[in-house]
């Protein structure tokens, strides 16, 4: 049942990916918070429908601290799923992300009408000048922007390297850090198919400040909350 389950939502989801590409391109003219909007509401039914055919839901802890102004926000990264409830649960925003992503056809499309900031993650130092140059204005422009700070997908269990880029853009534009952790990648495994019914967990940290600090600082105040937040909610059961 689950494979049947998991095999209906993707065909769901590539399905929708094709019929909403129109309409990614059809708000290109507007402002990119508009397009950010508009282009949102396929993740609202991406995740209804991810609850009707797989069982699958979340449940947000400490919503209360998402701040009204943009912040950065640096969090776990499990799975795909993030990428998709993230623009459900926080305010409109702008990811930093591989640019090679934007290479898929119709999906990388839509992608770049969101205006992420797009990165060559070999290019090193250029990338991290990137994620600040650009960072700071989507932040002036009233744009959250999402970090995960490791760099990839990383299995549950397991921590990779935080990398500064996040905070180093925090502390230039002077804007907080909210971490946030969370368990998809119990339920929606980063390179598999079936997807687990359940509720996943995502805990949203208080924001960090980071007045007087340096972005090595803020980095690993953020690493320490979100691994011991992660500590928390491991290994929780599936439901089936």
């Amino acid at each position: 049942m689950i494979h049947l389950r998991s095999l209906l939502f993707l065909i769901g989801q590539i399905t929708t990916i094709i019929l909403f590409a129109p309409v990614a391109i059809a708000v290109y003219p507007l402002k990119p918070m508009t397009r950010s909007r508009i282009i949102g509401y396929w993740a609202f039914f991406i995740m209804w429908w991810l609850k009707v055919t797989c069982g699958l839901s979340h449940e947000v802890e400490g919503s209360e601290n998402i701040p009204k102004s943009p912040c950065v926000i640096l969090s776990k990264h499990q799975s795909a799923w993030e990428t998709i409830a993230f623009q459900t649960i926080f305010p409109p925003q702008a990811w930093v992300l591989k640019r090679e992503l934007l290479w898929i056809p119709v999906f990388g499309w839509g992608l770049a009408m969101t205006q992420p900031i797009a990165i060559n993650r070999r290019d090193g130092r250029h990338a991290l000048q990137g994620i600040a140059d650009q960072g700071i204005d989507r932040l002036e422009n009233g744009r959250f922007v999402v970090v995960f700070p490791e760099g990839t997908r990383v299995a549950p269990g397991q921590r990779g390297r935080y990398n500064p880029g996040g905070a180093m853009l925090a502390v230039k534009a002077k804007v907080g850090v909210l971490p946030v952790a969370h368990n998809s990648g119990e339920f929606w495994p980063r390179h598999g198919f079936l997807k687990q019914p359940g509720v996943i967990r995502v805990v949203v940290g208080p924001m960090i400040r980071i007045e007087g600090k340096r972005a090595k600082q803020v980095s690993r105040e953020a690493e320490q909350w979100i691994e011991a937040a992660m500590d928390d909610i491991a290994g929780q059961v599936p439901t089936g």
